[in-house]
């Protein structure tokens, strides 16, 4: 028997987003069609459905959930209707699946039960948020999240700096809405001044606002950051060793 195809469908960034304004038409029409969903909120999946054209009732369409919850070992059976010949997709509560996402892991299974994968085009807020944050696009790393204690937080904030210091990369991370503030003020304690940190809050939506200033400058004008999806991005000014190192491996050349 062939397997179906796996689809992997980007949703809007914000609940009370128009699916119509922020998916292309392409994705539109594949996610209208298919009548099995994995997504990691039910509720936001049919709330998403509930927007766009259906050639069929809502409620005739299987939505199964995958989140931090889920047992690994429901996952084959979360697959099993895609393995025996019914595409489907996979949906984040909101973005692009399997991106700082549970469903990663079911893609991996997929590859390795030789089901076909196709990711479709829609919004992610790690890359927009690294596209207008005018830092570097070519070097960039997603850190995720950091760790909530304190010193341990501090710690990793100065490893990311440190690292893209020394390699001129952009560092992404993202934070539960309501610790924005926590780590954002974190943030500004660790830093170099001359580092350069992106807030990026509520991409594509109304609310949205996007601003990159240096550490010095945000300790000017502190900012209350608002309980609303995030991406903070950091790029350290280049590090003092890293030329001399440069110099060195010239001069063996």
């Amino acid at each position: 028997m062939t397997a179906g195809v796996l689809y992997l469908v980007p949703t809007p960034l914000g609940a009370d987003d128009d699916p119509l304004r922020v998916l292309p038409r392409e994705t539109i029409e594949r996610l209208s069609a298919l009548d099995y969903l994995i997504a990691e909120n039910a509720r936001t999946a049919r709330a998403v459905l509930g927007r766009v054209p259906l050639p069929r009732p809502l409620q005739s369409i299987e939505i199964r959930e995958l989140n931090h919850r889920t047992d690994p070992q429901a996952l084959p059976g979360l697959l099993a209707p895609i393995a025996t010949g019914r595409d489907g997709a996979l949906v984040s509560e909101a973005g692009c699946p399997a991106v700082a996402d549970p469903g990663a892991a079911l893609v991996a299974l997929a590859h390795a039960q030789g089901i076909r994968v196709v990711p479709l085009i829609g919004p992610s807020a790690i890359l927009l948020a690294l596209m207008a944050s005018g830092m570097n696009g070519q070097r960039f790393a997603f850190a995720g999240y950091v760790p909530v204690a304190d010193d341990d937080r501090t710690r990793r904030l100065r490893e990311l700096e440190q690292r893209s210091a020394h390699g001129d990369e952009t560092q992404l991370l993202i934070e539960t809405p309501y610790r924005n503030q926590a780590l954002f003020d974190a943030m500004l304690r660790a830093l170099s001044p001359t580092t350069s940190v992106a807030v990026a809050t509520d991409i594509t939506l109304p609310g949205e606002r996007i601003e990159t200033r240096s550490v010095a400058d945000w300790r000017a004008r502190r900012p209350q950051l608002p309980k609303a999806p995030t991406v903070f991005a950091l790029h350290a000014a280049p590090s003092a060793r890293a030329p001399r190192a440069r110099e060195r491996t010239v001069k063996r050349t």
